[in-house]
């Protein structure tokens, strides 16, 4: 397979000692190079007589890793470490004497690779992480945020791995290639270091779907004469109508990388067209000098070709999270063959090259030796374009686990992003697709649980609202608040898209409602005893020896939910020991249809008694799941209810599904929060009498210029009170619908 590389005299499978010289010499002095020597014969004298699985000698390795660092134009610390970087965990050298041969600078950074580790990876068996791959990942994101070169080291160590994987067994290639593709390549991805990017991609995809990449390839390499002869024309004429309007530029043009093309197949694919109909795999690149050129350029290429409605993108203008900027537009070349062409300036080219890296490169050239940029990015732009970092730092307190960090990042930073502002004017990106209550959770968690609402650009719009590009976003809190709704947890409903937010929103309920519920089971607990003239303190070993449970508090929070009931538990307290079958049964608070037909079936038990749980209400239609009770069959929850996720009998938990039980009505409860008006109550009696379905209980409470009408109604299933739901949330003047628990 061959390898695109910045130099191509560089052989980046064996490279030499020569190679990183003639790199790291197009930007470093004579005497920074006689450094960069003396750490490469040190790394070459401790990995003496060390062979990497290939049987390549090891040296190769982290040589290898040092010149694609150099192709970034980094610093000689940043080189000397990516040479040192495997002598501490390989070899009998310590970070002190590193410290004491090349300095502070370079030992931490080194010390800062080796504490990553080798970052383990769940098997193709296997789905998710495990606590301690989490844990190396989550080890990666904070060392990152601590110092962004650690992670370009490990980046370009990553790289040369992925050049040298076919020396290892193919269930290790499957793995790494996995790996590579869903944290290293996005990773990359998100510090704009698009040399890494895409060869990690193209790499990754080798392995991972070998036939694909093979016909890609090969599809590519057979036009590889028309493709040539095609850019030769383009570039011609392109030239020839810059010079005549009196601008100066540089114009090349390149194929779209391997994994890219399969991306564009898989769409065209959805559309019925083959990869002979996918014209646009050419992309023209024109470089110049000053911003204000980059829109005259797009001019003079729009007067030459047609361009194409909706393809157009001003990234100058809204520049990507990574602080890419550049202008891409798509034409017209023939009458049937779309071209994209990119226009930016130099500095804007190498920023998009080198991305984060390039901070790095401006602050070791200050005197701007040799070619490409002279000046730093204002400290401004530097600081809104890692705020990111900052953030992984704050999600590190933030987040309980490791696990939920990984999925937060993967969720939340390496997807695609939008720009949004405050109205203080402070940036904010987001993950694309992301709602204003998104934002409010990132802004702070608790905005995020105070949020009863969000202008956008001025006006108020539905909490389940995608932010666009430069939206003036306004939360609307409010201190009496009763807190996050469960709705807001329904993917469905689309309220959260952020791994962030929900994992914020399920602790405040977990939180929440623990103490609650044994605050409530407490209270009733106690007021039942003291009927049997019992006390809470002298009946705990008998209420654990009955129960099973492993402490009072699970008991109370059983009480609390409707799970177990306190009269029931205090008159089994209550009778004597030996006459246990006086002793009625610790009873559920069911709830089912007035015929006594549930409608659910238990699987491999059809005759089993059910009932249905009073904590959550289930309907037809909710994802549910049994859960077997000491005497009274099985009791039908909602999966998604605090009671089945918190249990810790979870052998007790069995599949269950939904029968047919004609003309069976249901009752659930709905929340509607809002602005207090003449016709509030009226607007929802009709959008329920609309559905044609029975509302049984009404009851408003007013406070502050808000109403909160809690209505009861008998349904069908769960897809009927969707669609009620739905269509209250859109009445004028709501600010939250809700499903009560």
């Amino acid at each position: 397979m061959t390898i695109e590389v910045l130099d191509r005299r560089v052989n980046p499978l064996h490279p030499t000692l020569d190679d990183l010289r003639d790199a790291a010499s197009r930007y470093l002095g004579p005497t920074e190079i006689a450094a960069l020597e003396r750490a490469f014969r040190f790394a070459d004298r401790a990995h003496s007589g060390h062979l990497r699985a290939s049987g390549d000698p090891y040296i190769e390795h982290p040589l290898s890793a040092a010149i694609s660092c150099s192709e970034l134009e980094l610093g000689l610390p940043v080189l000397q470490a990516a040479l040192l970087h495997d002598v501490v965990e390989d070899c009998d050298v310590t970070t002190q004497q590193l410290a004491a041969e090349y300095g502070d600078e370079v030992a931490t950074l080194v010390e800062g690779v080796t504490k990553l580790g080798s970052l383990a990876f769940p098997s193709a068996e296997t789905s998710g992480y495990d606590d301690v791959q989490a844990e190396n990942l989550r080890k990666m994101f904070i060392a990152m945020a601590e110092d962004v070169r650690v992670v370009i080291v490990k980046l370009a160590d990553r790289l040369h791995n992925m050049r040298t994987l076919d020396a290892l067994p193919p269930d290790k290639q499957l793995r790494i290639a996995r790996e590579t593709m869903e944290i290293y390549a996005p990773l990359a991805a998100r510090l704009g270091i698009w040399q890494f990017k895409w060869q990690l991609e193209d790499l990754a995809f080798r392995y991972l779907e070998p036939d694909d990449y093979r016909r890609i390839a090969d599809q590519v390499a057979a036009r590889r004469a028309t493709r040539e002869r095609y850019l030769a024309q383009l570039q011609r004429k392109l030239e020839t109508a810059l010079t005549d309007n009196g601008l100066h530029a540089e114009v090349s043009g390149r194929v779209k990388h391997i994994y890219s093309i399969h991306q564009k197949t898989q769409k065209y694919a959805a559309v019925g067209k083959s990869f002979s109909e996918i014209y646009d795999l050419l992309a023209v690149r024109v470089l110049v000098d000053e911003l204000d050129e980059c829109y005259k350029v797009l001019g003079v290429v729009h007067s030459l070709w047609r361009p194409i409605p909706g393809e157009f993108d001003d990234y100058i203008g809204n520049p990507k999270p990574s602080g890419y900027q550049s202008l891409h537009t798509t034409v017209h070349w023939t009458a049937t063959r779309p071209l994209e062409i990119q226009i930016r300036t130099r500095e804007m080219d190498a920023e998009a090259e080198y991305g984060v890296a390039a901070h790095w490169r401006y602050k070791q050239r200050p005197g701007g030796r040799g070619k490409g940029i002279t000046a730093r990015a204002s400290s401004q732009r530097e600081a809104e374009r890692l705020s990111w970092l900052r953030q992984l730092v704050d999600w590190q307190g933030d987040l309980p686990g490791a696990r939920e960090y990984v999925e937060t990042i993967k969720s939340d930073v390496f997807q695609d992003q939008v720009f949004v502002y405050t109205p203080k004017g402070e940036l904010k990106d987001m993950p694309a697709g992301s709602t204003s209550l998104d934002l409010a959770f990132r802004i702070h968690t608790e905005v995020g649980y105070a949020c009863v609402g969000a202008k956008v650009n001025g006006r108020l719009v539905a909490l389940t609202t995608p932010l666009k590009n430069g939206d003036i976003v306004e939360i609307v809190t409010s201190r009496s608040s009763r807190g996050p709704s469960r709705d807001w947890l329904n993917t469905a409903l689309g309220y959260l898209q952020t791994h962030h937010g929900r994992t914020k929103v399920r602790q405040w309920f977990r939180k929440r409602e623990r103490t609650e519920n044994i605050a409530r089971g407490r209270e009733e607990l106690e007021k039942e005893l003291r009927r049997l003239h019992l006390k809470l303190h002298d009946a705990e070993s008998a209420i654990l020896a009955l129960t099973g449970d492993r402490s009072l508090d699970d008991v109370l929070i059983a009480i609390g939910t409707g799970e177990i009931t306190a009269h029931g538990l205090a008159l089994r307290i209550a009778v004597p020991a030996d006459d246990p079958a006086a002793a009625p049964p610790i009873a559920l608070a069911p709830r089912t249809p007035a015929d006594g037909a549930t409608g659910v079936h238990v699987l491999g038990s059809p005759n089993v008694l059910t009932r249905f749980a009073a904590c959550c209400s289930p309907l037809p239609g909710d994802p549910i799941t049994g859960y077997v009770t000491r005497s009274r069959g099985v009791t039908v929850h909602r999966s998604d209810c605090h009671n089945v996720i918190h249990t810790q009998e979870t052998q007790r938990l069995v599949d269950i599904q939904w029968g047919a039980v004609p003309g069976t009505h249901y009752p659930a409860q709905v929340r509607i929060e809002g602005w207090d008006r003449v016709g509030f109550v009226r607007d929802i009696s009709n959008v329920v009498a609309d559905e044609d379905i029975n509302m049984v209980g009404l009851n408003t409470v007013e406070a502050g210029g808000r109403v909160v009408v809690s209505v009861t109604v008998e349904t069908a299933n769960f897809a009927q009170l969707q669609r009620v739901m739905h269509k209250l949330d859109n009445l004028h003047g709501v600010l939250g619908v809700e499903r009560a628990q």
